[in-house]
């Protein structure tokens, strides 16, 4: 019998009968495009979301009947409208609009590129960014993802629970190699999240793009609860590690503090 059919007679759960399949399925459809593919041919959504091409194509077909995407005949792409989900998130929470003068202040005070991401699942999200003409980092900005386990930010947040949560979360995640530097082994990533923790910030000494060193610390809210990380940039040629420490984190903890009240 399949794990399907001996839960057939089971009563669903609450949550189950009030989650509606068609709007997830819709959803799955639009995460499925990225940087990494912009285009996407019916068989290619099906694959990607792991959905039938029957429901794939009237995913596909709704989305673009409502304007959110285009089809020229063989391939399926987002279309502008999709910005508008983007934008509705960015109007209505109130951290990234808080931080961003914030974080232009900071770029002023260190000549570094400064971001705010948050934690989305596997992912960190960037959600405000101030950047400066020394920026290394070529096509990041609002609402680009990286992983969480590699990147300075995702530390630091993965820092505010317990090592069993942030080992869950690893577990999660496909840990692999962006970079010669990156840290893909579970012992090495938890030693680097209890860094995180007992210091109080976090550095990304090029294991996302070779030649960038990041330093983050955590955004605490008025209840003492990580919401976000805010984080510096640097070329490693012309900062080390040491100096980071030294030079940038009392930026960011200028920073924080600049935030304390308002969060």
């Amino acid at each position: 019998m399949s794990t399907r059919d001996s839960h057939a007679g089971a009563a669903p759960d609450a949550g189950t009968r009030e989650r509606i399949a068609g709007l997830e399925k819709g959803l799955a459809i639009i995460e499925a495009f990225g940087a990494s593919r912009p285009r996407l041919t019916l068989s290619e959504a099906a694959q990607v979301t792991g959905l039938s091409r029957a429901s794939a194509r009237r995913c596909l077909r709704t989305l673009e009947h409502l304007g959110y995407a285009e089809f020229d005949g063989k391939y399926f792409r987002l279309a502008p409208r999709v910005l508008r989900l983007g934008h509705a998130y960015l109007t209505s929470t109130p951290v990234p609009k808080l931080v961003q003068p914030v974080l232009e202040t900071m770029s002023e005070r260190s000549g570094e590129s400064a971001s705010v991401s948050i934690l989305d699942g596997t992912d960190i999200v960037f959600v405000a960014r101030s950047t400066t003409r020394r920026s290394l980092s070529v096509g990041v900005g609002v609402g680009t993802r990286l992983p969480a386990y590699c990147a300075a930010t995702g530390r630091v947040m993965l820092a505010a629970g317990t090592d069993a949560a942030a080992r869950e979360a690893l577990r999660a995640m496909h840990l692999r190699k962006l970079t010669p530097r990156t840290l893909t082994g579970m012992g090495e990533l938890l030693d680097a999240i209890r860094a995180a923790r007992s210091q109080g910030y976090a550095i990304g000494d090029e294991e996302i793009e070779l030649g960038l060193r990041v330093i983050a610390v955590p955004v605490v809210d008025s209840a003492g609860r990580t919401v976000a990380a805010m984080s510096l940039a640097v070329q490693a040629k012309r900062m080390t590690r040491d100096e980071m420490v030294k030079r940038l984190l009392p930026v960011l903890e200028g920073g924080r503090r600049m935030l304390a009240s308002a969060l």
